[in-house]
């Protein structure tokens, strides 16, 4: 009994699936008129040009000639720069380094100043968001800078900075007051 019952059902499948087979060729034959009309008028339109792609130029390549230039890894010391070199300036390695000289001058931050008895300090602030009081001729920036002048609205300062040439060159810079 159990095989007549699985005969059934593999009978009934196979008679299922050829009555799908025999509709399917009736959805295919229905007109889609609107679908064809559609396409028949894209097709129809008039067709756009397209620019042709410009003409690529040929590459034209040069020799390096390196024979009679210097070789730009040997340090330059025919013609040492006379006029970036300051004889006898060198920064003062033997002082003891002050605590804002361990910050680069760019993230320092002239925030205040403080005036008592004439005398004026500014307020500096290092990237760890301490507060720093300074007077003149104290140091602060990577470069041995020396504060020079300090006023209401900027710190002017003088730095040693190395030239490239195995010598050292002032330079002056300042902080400016920030809101």
């Amino acid at each position: 009994m159990i095989k007549s019952q699985q005969t059934n059902k593999i009978l009934f499948k196979v008679l299922l699936l050829g009555a799908l087979i025999a509709l399917l060729p009736a959805c295919s034959s229905q007109k889609h008129s609107d679908l064809d009309a559609y396409i028949e008028d894209v097709k129809q339109k008039t067709k756009g040009r397209i620019e042709p792609l410009p003409e690529v130029k040929t590459y034209e390549s040069e020799v390096y000639g390196a024979a009679e230039l210097r070789d730009p890894f040997t340090p330059y010391e025919d013609e040492p720069s006379e006029e970036l070199a300051e004889p006898g300036l060198t920064p003062d390695q033997n002082r003891s380094r002050e605590a804002l000289e361990a910050f680069p001058l760019d993230s320092l931050a002239f925030v205040g100043h403080l005036e008592r008895d004439g005398s004026l300090w500014g307020l500096v602030q290092a990237p760890d968001d301490s507060i720093h009081r300074v007077s003149v001729g104290n140091h602060l920036g990577k470069n041995y800078g020396e504060i020079l002048n300090i006023s209401e609205s900027n710190i002017v300062l003088k730095e040693i900075i190395p030239n490239g040439s195995g010598g050292w060159v002032e330079r002056e810079a300042s902080l400016a007051l920030t809101e």
